[in-house]
């Protein structure tokens, strides 16, 4: 009896032991590819990045957030050449209407259009089989909020645009009811609400009786949440918290979150560039 006593006492401490090793394991793991991918892409590193992304959906040809995010490289190989990303256009209401139409690299294009679309298809039959399916929910908030991205900053395309604003919103809405965790869901709640939350008081009522969320300080609270806790999107935030302080005359706050980013990415030039530009301008808060 006092064999089986020990035994049974040895197999449960086993056990514990090997709870504990896989629990610390799972803590300690490393960044993931997308982690890495996403990365390279901040860092304006896209053809690293796009390999990177482009592996991930070889081991797991079943995401959709693979190609999303690869087309999120697409994107933002498009920003860096046409010089999309800059504090002052979007600080300046007259300079952000009047701005140009970019002229696209057809190839980025046509490229960008597939990622989407092979994530599209992907995240319609893992909803298909598990409509609270977190990751495929995610993918399609993310594929329509980098179309509207591509037809605002690029194709100057805003009704497109906003079209493609609600439907990332709505899915992410859909999302965060599931999962509130989901803290990068929360980037195109806060950027509906952001971005048209600046409109003129008679355009915003209008906006909102067609279903649009319009509400300032609820999109910089939202857009609080990614850049605080979120994961892949969480820089990106932060750029966009970045303009808003510039907008608000807070450059202060401006030039915290642009040094965090310059420090977080140092290949990634636009940061310390827009930092130099706020550094000649006398702080206003």
């Amino acid at each position: 009896m006092s064999v089986f006593k020990v035994s049974s006492l040895n197999l449960r401490l086993l056990v514990v032991v090997l709870m504990a090793t896989v629990v610390a394991s799972a803590n300690s793991a490393g960044p993931s590819l997308l982690d890495t991918g996403y990365d390279q892409m901040y860092n304006l590193d896209f053809t690293e990045a796009h390999r990177t992304f482009q592996t991930w959906e070889k081991l797991h040809p079943e995401d959709p957030l693979g190609p999303a995010s690869d087309a999120a490289a697409y994107l933002f190989s498009e920003f860096d050449r046409l010089h999309v990303l800059q504090l002052q256009l979007f600080a300046d209401d007259q300079k952000f209407g009047q701005r140009d139409k970019r002229v696209p690299d057809a190839s980025v294009k046509l490229a960008f259009d597939r990622t989407l679309t092979e994530s599209d298809a992907l995240a319609a039959t893992a909803l298909a089989k598990n409509p609270d399916d977190a990751n495929a929910l995610f993918a399609e908030a993310l594929a329509n909020g980098l179309r509207s991205d591509y037809a605002a900053m690029i194709e100057k395309r805003n009704l497109s645009a906003l079209s493609y604003v609600k439907k990332s919103r709505t899915t992410a809405e859909k999302l965060l009811a599931k999962y509130p965790s989901y803290y990068d869901a929360y980037l195109a709640i806060g950027v509906e609400n952001y971005l048209l939350g600046l409109n003129s008081a008679p355009l915003r009522w209008l906006l909102h009786i067609g279903g649009a969320q319009t509400n300032k300080e609820e999109g910089l609270a939202k857009l609080r949440l990614t850049a605080e806790h979120g994961h892949y999107l969480a820089p990106y935030a932060r750029l966009l918290l970045a303009v808003a302080a510039v907008r608000d005359k807070d450059s202060r706050q401006a030039k915290v979150l642009l040094q965090g980013l310059a420090q977080e990415f140092p290949r990634n030039p636009l940061y310390g560039r827009e930092l130099a530009r706020l550094q000649e301008q006398p702080s206003t808060r």
